[in-house]
């Protein structure tokens, strides 16, 4: 059985913990790994080892770091394949999802190779008499990382990369459920030229992760995951005195006006709630279908029955397994409790078996209509491929139903009317919108900008506020006397002259 090493100063190291977890193929239960709980002794050399090389890296010229992010981004490319693979072994989904995934992190790679104009301070010049003011962008130190399952590249991707480029060292954690995919990944990155200790990778559950955010030499802790985790990652972390962001749960509508495109809305309506089977924190879960538009009600679901389960290797395949067992109870736990609190399912996705792998985590795609939002299946993030339906008669009732939910990572509307797509980007209470764009991650060189109850930490992965998380900004006044120039009386105000 294949034993999954963790990194530590550029080498692979087999744990001496007496503790190992099943990493499992989603679609048929085999057993492909075993991932080790490391111990906190492991975690702890890991972090001194960061904090080590750290002293070098952080003196590296912004052109070296550069230089070899731009070899991580051609590597990347290069092992696509090979990335996506391990993806949709471990965690199940679609290799072209898969495929989409690494292309997504890989943006945020491309992105790190623009170092040496991201990392520019400000200058003023003659502020008072002969006095200047510039500012330098520092290193923190040791950055922590730790990820969810669903996206095992693109997440570390929202992470490491710009932490590094921007002269820190970095400890990952990735998700213990489907591991190999993010080793890969850091271990293209010491392809690349990152020196040993500057990128390690750890593995455990939530005691790793609390060491992380309890050891004193870690300086800053980035985290994607469920809010139950977010909450306490963000809270032990602050408590340290950490700098903490925290990208958590959502529950993301999209409204569909009458004046949209219908094929147009109702192909994107799909993709963005099934896809990856619904385990994303951007999926379009909620529907709020105005006016006329509920007449499309019927065609969604027959559409929605019409979608192809799979396992990942089938291309074919719009959605695969969910990642394990105890996901899927929970997914059709909730579906059943819809049924008990009166909402009409339309499509029931709990039986779903796909021949050839009928012990895989399979749950079809489902869809709910006459939801009331204090409902389970509403309340909750079901992280499952489930669609919920809602109507409303007007665009102002629409948006009251999204702005009342707590959450506000994302919304998204289709409409082909501008005087509605600016009221909906004026009104809509969450981070990212999406204006005939299903799901509105936006590109890398913007910052990823959850809102509300969906995040924890002014600033987001990725863009400047990237730049700004994993730097300390240090502002320096600088004065120059002339040769022999008069001293003048004492100065006893904080006024510059």
């Amino acid at each position: 059985m294949r034993r999954i090493p963790m990194l530590i100063n550029g080498e692979h190291v087999q744990s001496t913990t007496d503790r190992w977890l099943d990493v499992l193929n989603p679609a048929n239960q085999e057993v492909v790994a075993q991932v080790p709980l490391a111990t906190l002794e492991e975690v702890d050399g890991a972090i001194e080892n960061a904090h080590a090389a750290f002293q070098s890296w952080k003196k590296v010229s912004l052109g070296q770091r550069m230089r070899i992010m731009l070899k991580l981004q051609q590597l990347i490319r290069e092992n696509t394949s090979k990335l996506a693979e391990l993806i949709t072994l471990e965690h199940g989904k679609t290799l072209p999802d898969a495929e989409g995934e690494v292309a997504r992190g890989l943006e945020v790679v491309e992105h790190a190779c623009s170092i040496t104009s991201l990392a520019l301070g400000e200058m003023a010049n003659n502020v008072a008499g002969h006095i200047d003011v510039h500012t330098l962008k520092k290193p923190l130190g040791v950055g922590a990382g730790i990820t969810a399952f669903n996206f095992p590249v693109m997440l570390p991707c929202f992470m490491f990369p710009l932490a590094l480029a921007t002269g820190n060292t970095f400890v990952l954690k990735p998700s213990e459920q489907d591991p190999s995919s993010s080793l890969f990944l850091a271990e293209l990155a010491l392809e690349a030229g990152i020196p040993a200790g500057v990128l390690n990778v750890v593995h455990g559950g939530p005691e790793v992760a609390d060491r992380l955010c309890s050891h004193p030499l870690i300086k800053a802790v980035s985290f994607i995951g469920s809010s139950h985790v977010g909450k306490h990652i963000y809270e032990r972390a602050s408590h340290y005195d950490k700098r903490a962001q925290c990208m958590m749960g959502a529950k993301n509508h999209c409204i569909i006006m009458p004046d949209c495109d219908k094929e147009q809305a109702i192909n994107n309506i799909l993709g963005a709630a099934y896809g990856a089977a619904g385990q994303r924190c951007m999926a379009n879960s909620v529907v709020i279908l105005v006016g006329k538009t509920q007449e499309w009600l019927e065609e969604i679901a027959q559409r929605s029955h019409e979608m192809k389960v799979g396992p990942g290797s089938d291309r074919s395949a719009d959605l695969g397994p969910v990642i394990t067992p105890a996901a899927k109870n929970r997914i059709t736990g909730l579906i059943t409790s819809g049924v008990d609190q009166g909402a009409t399912l339309m499509v029931d996705g709990r039986d779903c078996v796909v021949d050839g792998y009928e012990s895989g985590n399979f749950v079809g795609p489902t869809m709910f209509s006459d939801v009331k939002t204090d409902m389970d299946i509403y309340t909750q993030e079901i992280f499952g491929p489930v669609l919920l339906v809602l109507n409303a008669d007007t665009f102002e009732e629409a948006i009251e139903i999204l702005n009342a939910n707590p959450n506000g990572n994302g919304a998204s509307i289709f409409t082909n009317s501008g005087y509605y797509a600016q009221r909906f980007e004026n009104e809509a209470d969450a981070g990212q919108l999406g204006i005939n764009i299903p799901i509105p991650v936006p590109v890398a060189y913007f910052s990823f900008t959850g809102s509300r109850a969906s995040k924890l930490g002014d600033l987001g992965p990725n863009g400047k506020q990237a730049i700004a998380f994993w730097t300390q900004t240090k502002t320096v006044s600088t004065r120059w006397f002339a040769p022999g120039e008069d001293a003048g009386e004492v100065n006893t105000t904080i006024t510059m002259k």
